[in-house]
């Protein structure tokens, strides 16, 4: 195989063409960062593994003007929490959960990454990767395997979105602690059969789910209590789905075709830290978890959305490299109450008998409503609120609602001021002049938009409020040195020729 010594360099590489590697490749350029995407794959995948979008994420979306490519997708109210079923109802445009097919969607991002500039190299393997933290001239060099032989490139920073099984995490020795897996589904996409639709079936021996999916197939998942799970290299074998299926529910699926055959466990793993120097880490390259009524592939999307614009301020040289701290703190800490939450789930979803009992207490609560709020919040990832440092204001760190603002000229929808990736400025028409001057200093990276005075409702009793390019309220209030100090902190300093 020939090797090329040269470097070719770029300010952002981002390892993994999965829905999270492609939206944070979106999210770069929108920064206006340059960004390669390496993918070891030659071709996207035709597995369809997560199928679930919920509210958040689809919120993210309608922010980034990807909602019309989808069409109109399934909408369901209901999901679960561990097998229980609950309403997934939340208020907002977009509550239940959207039904998409991962392939779709990452058919979906991969197009909107490419069309803003993103470069997608695929059948590139990662084999090397060297850090190199000099204040001066810091970077990252990576050696691949391609199509054309061994390959070097130089960047500024290397994002792993390269999934459970990392290479990037292999290779920078990141520590991973948790819980690895001890119980696991199997799963099958077969045609050719028909079988009830089943959801969280629990009979003596074991769970079985079965939904029938477009094109006559039917994806089943069946776990034997009890059964612990077995260290793989690849996927079950047909046999084995189709053995621990007619031992929980009896029926023969043997006349079926399989279509795809994986494995999932209940491993619990979360890295320590989600940025090593110019190295950082996405989606399940940070965190290992059962996927549980989709929440994993949405946590990993959100991670893109908080850590995009971030490094590309950080990669332009615009904001100081500190900014992208605030990406570890603020996900690692959401990702540690989302597994948390996910492994609860996974000890009332394929325990035994044992679990009964908390799984009867469990379904009184959530028919009780405080209990169903609190988690559909959760799940939905809607209740995500980030530190800010202090104050009181209620929207202080929480994602901005999507709502229309009232303006003097007719109302501004709130997606549509954030669909550039740029951060927004809402202040009341009748704001202090230092408020707005704060708009017009900073209006390279930020959009202003004012209300009317007369509609004090977006603002909920403050002057303005500061929205991150991920939508969430970085600042509130009327007090203009409070607001330059979350400007600089957020956006860095302005340009001097403004």
């Amino acid at each position: 195989m020939a090797t090329d010594t040269s470097q070719a360099a770029a300010r952002v590489v981002v390892v993994g063409a999965g829905p999270v590697g492609l939206f944070l490749a979106g999210e770069l350029r929108l920064g206006g960062a340059d960004v390669v995407v390496l993918e070891r794959l030659r071709t996207p995948t035709t597995e369809s593994r997560a199928s679930t979008l919920h509210a958040r994420t689809v919120e993210l979306f309608d922010c980034r003007g990807l909602l019309d490519a989808l069409g109109d997708p399934p909408r369901e109210p209901r999901g679960h929490f561990g097998g229980v079923p609950m309403d997934l109802t939340m208020p907002g445009p977009y509550s239940g959960q959207w039904k998409v097919p991962q392939t779709r969607t990452e058919e979906l991002l991969q197009d909107w990454a490419t069309a803003l500039g993103a470069d997608i190299r695929r059948g590139w393997e990662v084999r090397e990767l060297s850090p190199h933290d000099g204040r001066e001239d810091g970077h990252v060099e990576i050696t691949a395997d391609t199509p054309d032989g061994v390959r070097r490139l130089r960047a500024a920073y290397v994002v792993a979105c390269d999934g459970e099984d990392s290479t990037v995490r292999r290779l920078t020795g990141a520590a991973f602690p948790g819980a690895p897996a001890g119980r696991e589904l199997l799963r099958a996409d077969i045609a050719g059969i028909d079988i009830p639709n089943r959801r969280f079936e629990r009979r003596e021996h074991g769970l079985a789910i079965a939904a029938r999916m477009p094109g006559g197939v039917t994806r089943v998942m069946v776990h034997v209590f009890g059964r612990p799970a077995r260290r793989r290299t690849g996927p079950p074998a047909f046999t084995e789905v189709l053995d621990a299926w007619r031992q929980v529910t009896g029926e023969d699926l043997g006349a079926g075709r399989p279509v795809w055959l994986n494995a999932f466990g209940d491993a619990n793993q979360q890295l320590e830290r989600y940025r090593h120097g110019r190295v950082l880490f996405a989606g399940d390259a940070a965190h290992r978890q059962m996927p549980s009524g989709g929440q994993a592939l949405n946590l990993g999307l959100q991670d893109a959305a908080n850590l995009g614009w971030k490094l590309a301020a950080v990669a332009r040289g615009r904001s100081p490299q500190g900014l992208l701290d605030t990406y570890d703190d603020e996900r690692r800490e959401v990702g540690r109450r989302v597994l948390a939450n996910i492994r609860a789930q996974a000890l009332l979803l394929l325990g035994g008998p044992e679990v009964e009992a908390a799984r009867t207490l469990l379904a009184e609560l959530i028919a009780a409503g405080p209990a169903r709020d609190h988690l559909a919040a959760m799940i939905t990832g809607l209740d995500v609120r980030y530190p800010t440092g202090g104050g009181a204001h209620p929207l202080l760190g929480a994602r901005l609602p999507l709502s229309a603002l009232p303006t003097p000229d007719g109302l501004v929808e709130v997606a549509m001021s954030l669909r550039d990736g740029r951060g927004l400025l809402i202040v009341s028409d009748s704001a202090r002049a230092e408020l707005r001057w704060l708009g017009k200093v900073w209006s390279d990276r930020v959009t202003s938009v004012a209300v009317r005075p007369d509609a004090a409702e977006p603002l909920h009793g403050a002057e303005g409020l500061l929205v991150r390019p991920d939508g969430h309220v970085a600042w509130a209030g009327s007090d203009p040195w409070a607001a330059t100090a979350a400007f600089r902190h957020w956006f860095g300093r302005p340009d001097p020729g403004l």
